[in-house]
Parts: C-alpha cells; structure tokens; sequence
C-alpha cells in the first residue's frame, strides 16, 4: 500500500500554463482524502512554489513537507521550516560563477532564503522563469557580494542540450564532487554531491517513518531520475526525457498539461 506520492512540479505537475489543471487537483485532493501524503519536489526553493502549495491546500498546514532545491532542503510547509538542508560550498559556487562570467552563459545562484541572483538574464530565461521566483539581476563577475550566505545550488541555462553536455564536459574534475543533473530541456543544475531528489524523498520517508516501498515518484526530467529510481513506484509524463521514460517502470499516457499526475493516481491509488 502506498503512502506518499513525490511530484516534480515544472514540466511534471504544472502544464505549460504554470497552472495545475483540475483533474490533477480533484486526484490529488481524493488521494489525501484516502490518507496520502502528496509531497512536491522540486528544483526551485520552497517559498519559490508557495502558489502552488497554496493550491494544493498544502501551504501552511501543519505536517506537510515539501523537497526544496533538488533535495538540498527538507522543509515543513509551515513557515517554512527546514528540518534538513544541505548547502553548496562559496568556493564551489564562485568557481563555477566565475567560468560561467568567463564563457558568457546565463546563470543563477541560489540561496537557502530563495533568493536567486541571475547574470546574463536572458529573454527566454526571463519568460520561463516569470514571476515564479525571486530574482535579483546582477553584473558581478565572481560571487564575493554573497561571501557568507548559504548557497544551495547554482545552474547555467542554454536551449541547446548538446552545448549543456559539452559544458559538463568542460568542467571535468571541477564538478566530480557535485551532484550534477539536467533540467527542462534548458538547465545544468550543481547541487552539493549527494543532494538529489531521490536521496530527499527516502530522508523525507525515513523522517515519517515511512518505507521506500511505500512511495511513489513521479517527474519529468533527468533531475527526477534519482527520485523516480528510489520510490517504490517510480512514473513519468508522457512529456518526459526518454532517458527518464527508460528509469520508470510507468510511463503515463497523459502529458503535464493532461493531468499525467492524475492517472497515476487515478491507477495506483485511487483504482480508477
């Protein structure tokens, strides 16, 4: 029996609109009403997906969780209050910020408070991201104006896959220690090595006292696959990247804008 369902957001849970669509609002309310827990997991920070929390009737409410930043925080939805957060060192950050400033990408660094400090904001950067989070535009060409923050994450943004690839292959050994993951179809993302959803979802099931088998993850994108690779049952959209459609042993037949969210649980929890 399950008892805890992780969705990605982005691409996963949201259709192109940013919005939730009834159906997967009406199965997730059901599935809640039936005892599950419904927890989103997401790369962006927790205040970052509040709108969405708040639609989901998750916001505020005592003993709901949510995985924040690809696993690099753990947070109560009250507050938030993080009960685990794992942060990505300055000089890893600066490192990265500074090769980034050098090759002329686009690129953002993330606080622990969810503050997103953007260089080189491009215009389709601008439109995807909208109003979602709070970002800062900068022209700083290292990161010494956050010496001392807690950092969580930093990623550069390209539309071409295939130039993402060649610039994790440029930086070689100087990301061997980071976690490393890809994110929709646009972002090269850099957590702290182990930070990853699947590693949040089984601390956040442990913290519950619940056991992996009893969980279900489902996503989108290759920052996904550690969380789909974990649960007990790990699903994907029919919008996923084929490389997750490979990791997951259901592959809905609806896409993000069709409530894939939905038929998972329609199928496996609710026995639609």
């Amino acid at each position: 029996m399950y008892k805890l369902i992780a969705s990605d957001l982005d691409e996963t849970l949201l259709g192109t609109d940013h919005r939730i669509c009834q159906r997967n609002l009406e199965a997730i309310r059901a599935a809640r009403e039936q005892g599950m827990r419904f927890v989103a997991a997401s790369g962006r920070g927790h205040r970052s997906i509040s709108r969405e929390l708040a639609a989901l009737d998750l916001l505020d409410v005592p003993g709901e969780y949510a995985i924040a930043f690809n696993g690099g925080v753990l947070a109560s939805n009250v507050g938030p209050t993080p009960i685990q957060s794992v942060t990505l060192s300055w000089e890893h950050a600066d490192e990265l910020w500074r090769y980034g400033t050098a090759k002329g990408l686009c690129m953002h660094v993330y606080t622990i408070d969810d503050v997103v400090y953007v260089r080189n904001y491009v215009d389709e950067d601008r439109a995807y991201v909208g109003d979602r989070m709070h970002v800062i535009e900068t022209y700083e060409r290292d990161l010494g104006f956050l010496q001392g923050t807690s950092l969580v994450k930093v990623l550069f943004m390209d539309l071409d896959p295939a130039r993402l690839r060649a610039i994790h292959e440029d930086l070689g050994d100087r990301v061997a220690d980071l976690d490393v993951s890809y994110s929709a179809r646009r972002y090269i993302e850099f957590n702290p090595a182990g930070v990853n959803k699947g590693a949040g979802l089984l601390s956040l099931a442990a913290h519950l006292g619940i056991d992996p088998s009893e969980t279900i993850a489902i996503g989108d994108g290759p920052n996904d696959i550690p969380m789909i690779s974990a649960a007990g049952l790990g699903a994907c959209v029919a919008n996923a990247y084929d490389e997750v459609k490979e990791a997951s042993s259901y592959i809905c037949e609806a896409d993000n804008n069709e409530g894939g969210v939905a038929e998972v649980i329609e199928r496996f929890v609710l026995g639609c």
